[in-house]
């Protein structure tokens, strides 16, 4: 018996090489508002993209000023920005950050709702402009999901979750990847493996549908990870990781992330760390945390990540699974300390302050996390 629950299967799915340039037949006529950042544009990334919606004859106006943690003030501006042009469709090109304001502004474009009325979780209700999502790096999910994330004054994020956020399509054209420094492949890459990780043992709101998606996810993300580190233009590895990044976005969308967000957020927000590398800092303290309470879906993860673990007892399982991510993120160049970002033993109260703010997250765990238990996680991985 698996018990009632409900799965939303998420944005319809464009997949393949140089798909990105056929982003035009999936857009009403219009004006386009295509939401992205400095970089993408520098790297040349969103050429093919930006070269087809002009050559089928519609204004595209650009809004390359988003920021890492995008602020109210991006945001907002971004919407004023569609608002000028008459937007009659919304593109989200680029990382997380991108596509996080892209949700919002094609939603709040299309109802017209005032951004205060719809924080937190269902509150918006209202109709957004069609909105497609082409991920640039392998990682956030974001694509797939129906939340978006805005720094606020002060560094505190907050988060809109609502089904009318999910875009229209997602676009995964593993050649928008190639060009991806090992550090941001490695970061992104380990920050799907939290999501499906997450998803999988989220203690509200798991099932059998966000579980088979974050089986998989996890699978190809593990055997395509290092491959993806060590050759940058293995094109197969990266349409791997693309797929695997999505199909654990849809995975948390369904069955929501945990205990290592909660802490990776503060992280992020005074710290200006990347997302990606928040979750990798966390990762092993939480999972170590976790095991009591989520040792048997730890243990049936176990030989996804590190097949040798095939056929082991369960509690070795589940420990190889802890040491096989730690030894993964190690191999692909990753800090595994704190001091490593700026962070010292001062700033440990305010971290675990900040982290029990995060109640949206903290309520999936698989075991409670306090302030007393937060402090000690951020202290262990200093």
């Amino acid at each position: 018996m698996t018990g009632s629950f409900a799965f939303s299967y998420g944005p319809r799915l464009v997949s393949g090489a140089g798909c990105a340039e056929r982003i035009a037949d999936l857009l009403p006529e219009g004006p386009v508002l295509f939401v992205t950042d400095a970089m993408i544009i520098k790297l040349g990334l969103a050429q093919g993209a930006l070269a087809a919606l002009a050559a089928s004859g519609r204004d595209v106006t650009i809004a390359s000023e988003v920021e890492a943690d995008p602020s109210r003030i991006t945001l907002e501006a971004v919407v004023a920005l569609g608002r000028k042009c008459g937007a009659a469709s919304v593109v989200g090109f680029g990382g997380g950050s991108p596509m996080d304001v892209a949700k919002l502004a094609a939603y709040l474009l299309g109802s017209g709702d005032d951004l205060d009325a719809i924080w937190g979780v269902g509150n918006a209700r209202g109709k957004g402009l069609p909105l497609v999502l082409a991920p640039t790096t392998a990682g956030t999910g974001s694509e797939a999901t129906p939340v978006s994330i805005i720094t606020l004054p002060g560094d505190e994020k907050r988060g809109v979750s609502s089904t009318a956020l999910v875009a229209a399509y997602a676009v995964l054209d593993p050649v928008l990847t190639l060009g991806l420094p090992q550090h941001v492949t490695a970061a992104t890459g380990m920050d799907a493996m939290v999501h499906a990780i997450e998803a999988y043992t989220s203690a509200h709101l798991k099932n059998p549908m966000s579980d088979l998606l974050a089986r998989e996810a996890l699978r190809l993300l593990a055997a395509n990870l290092l491959v993806a580190c060590e050759e940058p233009g293995n094109m197969a590895a990266r349409e791997a990781m693309l797929l695997g990044a999505h199909l654990a976005g849809v995975a948390f969308a369904n069955a929501p992330v945990a205990g290592v967000h909660a802490l990776a957020y503060p992280l992020g927000g005074h710290f200006h760390v990347p997302h990606g590398l928040s979750n990798v800092l966390m990762l092993p303290h939480v999972l170590g945390f976790n095991m009591n309470a989520a040792m048997p879906l730890y243990a049936q993860l176990g030989p996804l990540v590190d097949p040798a673990l095939d056929g082991l007892g369960q509690q070795a399982q589940a420990q190889g699974l802890l040491e096989a991510l730690r030894d993964m993120a190690a191999k692909a160049g990753m800090p595994a300390q704190l001091t490593a970002v700026g962070v010292s033993a001062d700033d440990l109260d305010q971290l675990a302050a900040d982290a029990m703010l995060q109640e949206r997250l903290l309520k999936n765990n698989p075991r409670p996390i306090t302030l007393r238990d937060a402090r000690q996680l951020y202290e262990a991985a200093l």
